[in-house]
């Protein structure tokens, strides 16, 4: 098939990477045209991943119309809150009934939406052919050919069987689920959860409180995705605990990382910086906290993330008020 990748980011790169793997086409667009020079004349992302060729198949250019002529798969990566101003641009080039997948994390501020949401609104196009790739899928690894399984969710099955064969690699196993709500819920929400891991890492916390967090992450995911219409089950997969458990555990990962700043005592703008890269949850944490709330969800570890990140609030402080809540049954 053929394949765009609108974003040149890690994700981008590494899918990238399968598209060309699964014996697709692959066009990339970064946003600077030294990038895409640089992927032409070496095949590989100077800034991601210098020391892995992409591949045979894959090409780069700039111009996101020529790109995307003819293309039947158009990937989406860019940082989540984004979507919306770069995905008008491009709207108008995209063929007819091309699958658009969707390989972001996070909410929308303001609006509350999902990416799909998103992407159906700023296109106009029909729901059942948005796609989203999510699961335990660190860049860095799937990059390797390190072995990761993923999920493709789409209202429309046969379009997301489509997609399971197009990315089918040996080190690279996709699975179907028509769960979009809950897929996407669990890619966002466990960023969140990722970053009060961190900080609990860096607060010198054992296994005791990181299981605890993992397990009640766990709970406020499924909490938000039922009351939004998710099957509770999509949660116990890999598009839940199983990017739950990679988010969290691995140091590869961008919002353990920052969480980890912050459970040293850096402020938002010194984590930041010593990160460089995106943390989806440091701002997703604002609107999965309004989307709960405006459904009676009730999210406490949610809560704190965000009080630490834009309240600086202390994570001690944090973990006391997360401890001392009424106790309940499970």
């Amino acid at each position: 098939m053929r394949a765009t990748i609108l974003g040149a980011g890690s994700w981008g790169t590494a899918f990238a990477k399968i598209l060309n793997d699964a014996g697709n086409d692959v066009t990339l667009v970064p946003r600077r045209e030294e990038i895409a020079r640089a992927i032409r004349e070496t095949g590989s992302n100077p800034e991601y991943f210098a020391e892995y060729r992409l591949g045979e198949r894959v090409t780069a250019t700039t111009d996101a119309a020529e790109a995307l002529k003819g293309a039947e798969l158009v990937a989406l990566s860019v940082p989540s809150q984004t979507l919306r101003g770069n995905l008008a641009a491009w709207a108008t080039h995209i063929d007819g009934d091309a699958t658009l997948i969707s390989l972001m994390k996070g909410i929308e501020l303001g609006t509350l939406q999902r990416m799909s949401q998103v992407i159906v609104e700023v296109t106009g196009i029909a729901s059942d052919r948005v796609a989203i790739v999510t699961g335990p899928n660190l860049a860095p690894e799937i990059a390797a050919g390190q072995p990761t399984a993923t999920v493709v969710a789409c209202e429309d099955m046969d379009r997301a069987t489509r997609v399971q064969r197009a990315i089918f690699t040996p080190y690279f196993r996709p699975y179907t689920n028509d769960d979009v709500i809950g897929c996407e819920l669990g890619g966002a929400v466990k960023n969140v959860i990722a970053l009060a891991y961190g900080m609990a890492h860096a607060m010198g916390l054992g296994d005791n409180t990181k299981a605890s967090l993992v397990t009640r992450g766990l709970a406020e995911i499924a909490r938000l995705g039922v009351a939004l219409g998710a099957d509770p089950l999509t949660f116990a997969g890999l598009a839940g605990l199983g990017d739950l458990v990679g988010t969290c555990v691995s140091p590869l990962s961008r919002n353990r990382t920052f969480g980890e700043h912050l459970g040293h005592g850096k402020t938002l703008e010194q984590a930041a910086a010593a990160t460089k890269y995106t943390a989806e949850g440091v701002k997703s944490c604002l609107s999965i906290r309004d989307l709960a709330r405006a459904h009676g969800v009730e999210m406490p570890i949610t809560e704190q993330v965000e009080r630490v990140c834009h309240e600086g609030v202390d994570p001690r402080t944090a973990v006391s008020a997360l401890m001392l809540r009424e106790t309940k049954p499970e």
